[in-house]
């Protein structure tokens, strides 16, 4: 996929996540408001989302299969009652997931108009402009950054947004936490984004000589694209320091990428729960004015596992509830200070801090 691409379908992405309660922002406004539909909608939405599916979807057999399931149960009349437009788009999700057990591929209802856009090579400047403007909003997903007690670093981080627009912040982040012993990044509510971000920011933990991330294979083209980490970087490295990433059920796609990488390649400890399971990249397609698919036309391969993580998520190394893994990971970051430290003052110190936080976090289990 083309950045120019990228750059149009995560525009796309990120209106329909900040507007949707799903969000990979784990917030949003209130909930859209409902529309009654009737029978024409329904038909146009079947038809041209079987027709992009045929088109596009990257596994082309499970397609047809998805496009005959469907069509059976427009013959048995399951659409024919259906008036809520919220209703539709849901059942729509779950009849084509029910073939194809794909995470990403979603029928979405957004009940403000969607426009229509003609087929061009490049976005206009009036979306790049929106897009820039969106995307700094949401600080390209760093929610919070800071240092813990016992120089820990920690990151909330929300989506995987924009690496050429976001790199100074990127750079920035990575230069307040360069002299941390330890790092703490939390994607426990980030729902994916571009896999170059997810390139740029796993680059900052490595060292100067390229390492091989992930491929991702196009059904358009019939291509491969690798993502490595890069030669330069715009900040300061984090290198020979320990990572912990915390994840959820709720941890998806270009989260789940970012987290695979780094747990193969032996980088990161992987702390909370089984991530999500979709590892399948694609765009955002309009059916209707009312109706849109995110339809998978690529699929990731790791180059240590020759596969992904598709439908079984990404298994932590420490497996614990979410709301548990910060302090799990906090924990067991001053644990390996005080063991490494010879200096008897900071030992104290970090004990002191071992005690408090394994206080803390006893308390939070005794409440489960």
């Amino acid at each position: 996929m083309s950045k120019s691409r990228t750059l149009y379908a995560l525009a796309l992405l990120a209106a329909l996540m900040i507007a949707d309660p799903d969000s990979a922002l784990g917030q949003g406004p209130p909930e859209q408001p409902d529309l009654t539909i009737d029978a024409a909608t329904r038909t146009e939405v079947v038809h041209n989302v079987l027709q992009r599916l045929k088109e596009s979807y990257v596994f082309p057999d499970v397609a047809s299969k998805m496009a005959e399931a469907v069509r059976e149960r427009a013959g048995r009349g399951e659409y024919e009652k259906i008036t809520s437009a919220k209703a539709f788009a849901q059942k729509l999700t779950e009849d084509l997931q029910a073939v194809s057990r794909d995470k990403h591929l979603r029928v979405r209802y957004s009940h403000r108009p969607l426009p229509e856009r003609p087929q061009r090579p490049e976005p206009t400047a009036e979306e790049r402009e929106q897009f820039r403007q969106e995307m700094s909003r949401i600080n390209y997903g760093f929610e919070k950054v800071e240092r813990l007690p016992g120089n820990v670093g920690y990151v909330d981080f929300r989506g995987f947004f924009a690496p050429e627009l976001g790199r100074e912040t990127v750079a920035s982040v990575f230069n307040f936490l360069g002299n941390t012993d330890a790092l703490i990044i939390d994607l426990r509510r980030n729902g994916g984004g571009d896999p170059e971000m997810v390139a740029l920011i796993c680059s900052y933990l490595f060292g100067p000589e390229p390492v091989h991330l992930n491929s991702l294979y196009w059904r358009e083209g019939d291509r491969t694209e690798e993502f490595w980490t890069l030669k330069e970087v715009a900040g300061k490295r984090y290198t020979g320091k320990d990572v912990y990433v915390l994840t959820s059920n709720y941890t998806f796609s270009g989260a789940e990428e970012f987290s695979y990488n780094l747990k193969n390649l032996k980088r990161a400890t992987i702390v909370g729960e089984t991530t999500g399971g979709g590892a399948h990249p694609g765009g955002f397609n309009r059916l209707h004015q009312h109706f849109g698919a995110f339809i998978p036309t690529g699929r990731a391969i790791n180059p240590i596992t020759k596969t992904n993580w598709e439908g079984t998520g990404v298994e932590p190394d420490v497996k614990v509830p979410a709301d548990h893994a910060l302090k799990v990971a906090h924990l067991s970051a001053l644990k390996k200070a005080a063991e490494k430290t010879n200096d008897d003052d900071l030992k104290g110190q970090l004990q002191r801090l071992i005690e408090t936080t394994q206080k803390e976090l006893g308390d939070m289990q005794a409440k489960k």
